[in-house]
């Protein structure tokens, strides 16, 4: 999982977030990859090459045109238009670059922004947002993290 963003401006840290906080909730487990990727997620593709992942989950703050908070499995074919393009590489060009070179299958998880202002710190509905998705994806991962 690569969380994308950054921290210095508002919501759009919601993706780090989130793996920050799976990884403080589930620790490190050899059968997880959680990658703070920040502004340059495509500077985290040799990590990702060695894990060799069959998938690789994406968070980002997305623009969607939806109220802050609003979370979504965002289609990363369409994501160059939703995102909150604060990042050096649109979505759907990692994604286009982890499937050729990885040979795996890429999701994208859009958590709605409510400001991207520098210097802002994330608004109170963004972080309910990631907290239920750090929920959700711990949930999720569960399984995995137990080696099953």
């Amino acid at each position: 999982m690569v969380g994308i963003g950054n921290e210095l401006n508002g919501d759009d840290a919601a993706g780090v977030l989130v793996v920050r906080a799976l990884r403080a909730q589930l620790g490190s487990q050899p059968q997880l990859l959680l990658i703070e990727g920040g502004v340059a997620p495509e500077a985290f593709t040799g990590p990702l090459r060695r894990f060799a992942p069959d998938w690789v989950l994406l968070v980002d703050a997305a623009e969607m045109g939806e109220a802050a908070g609003h979370v979504a499995w965002v289609d990363w074919r369409l994501a160059d238009g939703l995102s909150a393009t604060t990042h050096t590489l649109p979505p759907t060009m990692l994604a286009q670059f982890l499937m050729a070179e990885l040979g795996c299958q890429v999701a994208l998880i859009g958590i709605q922004p409510q400001g991207l202002e520098l210097d802002d710190g994330v608004s109170a509905t963004v972080q309910e947002a990631v907290n239920a998705v750090t929920l959700e994806l711990k949930r999720l991962l569960a399984p995995f993290a137990e080696g099953g």
